[in-house]
Order: C-alpha cells, then sequence, then structure tokens
C-alpha cells in the first residue's frame, strides 16, 4: 500500500474553456429540442427517481490527510439525494442506462470551487468506477450521437478511435450499459473522476452498508417502487469513502479511463449518509419532487477544498452551467 501524495497536477491547456463552451452548446440544442417534445428538464439525467432527504455524518479520528473541507472535523449535516437515470429523454426504467446518484449537502461553510461562499457540497456519483471516455470531446460525440440509435454510436465510436478499436469500445460501452443494475440502494457509487481533497486529490464511492434495503432489484421493477419497497424495510445507509492519489502512474488524475487499484490505494470510509423512510407519494413527496427538479445538483457546487479535477470534471463545469440557464435558473 503507498501513501497518499500532494504531488499530483492537472495540464489545463490555452483556449480549453472555448472548446468546452463550444461542444456544450451543442448539448444545450439537443436539450432544448428535447424540451420541445418533453417539457423543460436537464440535458442529461432527465428522469427522476426519487428525491430523499437525507443526513450524513462526517466521521471522528480520521487521519491528517482525510480531514480536509468538509471532512476536517466530525459534523452531522442535512443532505438531498437525487436518484436518477443518466438518459437525456424520459425512458423505462427497464432501459439499459448510467443510473445517477447525486448527494448535495446543506448548509456547508466555506470557499466555494467558483467563487465566493459555498452553500452546498454536491457529489454527483455513478455506477462505474471508471468513465468510459479519456475527453470532453470524446463523450460529447457520443452523447449527441446516442439519440439517433445504436448505429450513429458505432459511427462516432470508429470516427474517434479507428475501426479496431472503435468496435472494441463500442463493446466495452455496450457491457457497461447491460450490466444488471441490482438498485440504487444495493450498488455502489463512483465520482469515475477525481476531486481535490485540501492539497490531497481522492476519487469518491459510496457503498452500501448491507442490511434489508440492500436486496436486488427486480430487472423489471420499477426504481421509484423498489425503493418503495426498501426503504418501507427501515433506514438505507451507506459509506462514503475516498481513495486518494498516490502517483501519477498508478493512480492517474488525468486519464478517468484508467482504474485506481485498492490494493495500492485502499478506500477510506470518511462519513456515513443514512436515507430515512419517508413520504414517497401524496403531497409530501410531489412538493419533494418538483423541488428537487427545481433545483441545481453539480460537482462545481462544491468548496475549494474539493473542486473537482481533470479535463472530464472541467468540462461538465462548462456545461452545467449552460444547461442550467437552458432551464431557466
Amino acid at each position: 500500500m503507498s501513501q497518499p501524495s500532494t504531488q499530483w497536477s492537472e495540464q489545463i491547456p490555452p483556449n480549453e474553456e472555448a472548446h468546452h463552451t463550444q461542444l456544450a452548446e451543442k448539448l444545450i440544442a439537443s436539450q432544448q429540442a428535447t424540451r420541445d417534445k418533453e417539457g423543460p428538464g436537464r440535458a442529461l439525467h432527465r428522469k427522476q427517481i426519487a428525491a430523499l432527504h437525507a443526513t450524513l455524518e462526517v466521521a471522528a479520528d480520521l487521519p491528517e490527510y482525510a480531514r480536509q473541507g468538509l471532512f476536517a472535523q466530525p459534523m452531522s449535516y442535512k443532505a438531498r439525494v437525487r436518484l436518477s437515470n443518466g438518459s437525456g429523454h424520459t425512458q423505462r426504467d427497464a432501459r439499459p442506462d448510467v443510473r445517477g446518484f447525486a448527494i448535495s449537502v446543506l448548509d456547508v461553510a466555506g470557499e466555494s470551487a467558483l467563487g465566493g461562499p459555498a452553500t452546498t457540497q454536491d457529489f454527483l456519483l455513478i455506477p462505474s468506477e471508471t468513465f468510459a471516455f479519456k475527453t470532453v470531446e470524446q463523450f460529447m460525440n457520443v452523447a449527441l450521437a446516442a439519440p439517433k440509435g445504436p448505429l450513429a454510436i458505432v459511427s462516432a465510436m470508429i470516427k474517434m478511435n479507428g475501426f479496431f478499436a472503435g468496435l472494441k469500445a463500442v463493446k466495452a460501452l455496450d457491457e457497461g450499459l447491460k450490466k444488471p443494475f441490482a438498485g440504487f440502494f444495493a450498488e455502489m457509487f463512483f465520482s469515475a473522476a477525481p476531486i481535490a481533497c485540501g492539497p490531497y486529490a481522492a476519487r469518491v464511492r459510496l457503498k452500501p452498508v448491507p442490511s434489508a434495503t440492500t436486496a436486488a432489484t427486480p430487472q423489471s421493477a420499477s426504481l421509484l417502487d423498489d425503493v418503495r419497497t426498501q426503504l418501507a424495510k427501515g433506514p438505507s445507509v451507506h459509506e462514503l469513502q475516498l481513495q486518494f492519489f498516490v502517483d501519477e502512474a498508478t493512480t492517474p488524475i488525468l486519464d478517468p479511463t484508467i482504474n485506481w487499484p485498492q490494493d495500492q490505494s485502499p478506500y477510506l470510509t470518511v462519513a456515513t449518509l443514512t436515507i430515512e423512510p419517508q413520504a414517497l407519494e401524496g403531497p409530501e413527496h410531489d412538493e419533494r419532487m418538483a423541488t428537487f427538479e427545481r433545483g441545481i445538483f453539480d460537482p462545481w457546487h462544491a468548496l475549494a477544498a474539493h473542486r473537482p479535477l481533470g479535463e472530464i470534471m472541467r468540462g461538465r463545469k462548462v456545461a452545467y452551467f449552460l444547461s442550467q440557464k437552458a432551464r431557466g435558473l
């Protein structure tokens, strides 16, 4: 096992933000086209499955390298949890998709990653330890091709990677999407790309604590019905964990497609997220769904101590902002 290191760095090319803006504007055009057919909504993760209140308890006696930002001292925070399907369109839960587990920790104190005072610390997580794409441009090409169907995705992947490498990448993407989804309270979720942790850097994992609520979801089930069923059994408890950068060869900041080995950098539990049973139908539920749907869940709504790192994350800063403007926020 290696020790966490502060010797990480980013490489930001000139005119990167302008390039990201050009790419994001294409995604926003797709978002606005979807709005004409389906009504207002996000560019991606459009279908909100559930909106839940939660509590985040920061652990005591953490090692020095973990006692940064949100995790500097034991604290209890209220949080909002938005569970979603990743598509830019509203579609059946049974369709293969990238599920999202977004956490917004409320009433934090400190400087924001965007400047000024922070009000929330957001973590946007997916059930994959790595991203499928190295760059924002690769991701955008596939995201824009997806609504046109499988052949458009294949064409985009071949154009980016060459014929044989492109087909291999399509196969890997397809296998990832078709992997059975065990349910929001049974799966582990990941940031896939790193964030800062004070002078250190780390990836984030949300790991369910085994209980009655971690039973696997039938593939044909409504995901909201599954959340109702699981929470009827009791609280859903998850460990929020960090995996720290040790060196660029082992835990690269710049390539989010490479997994970080746990034998060199094991995950450390820094907090516990608890979702108590709560109304999941009726006026209270409907109001909460509407409030969260109007709200912002953004990895850059974060403390400066936890600013997102890497090109994919910097591209998300531009895309999320433009998408929020397109929603009228």
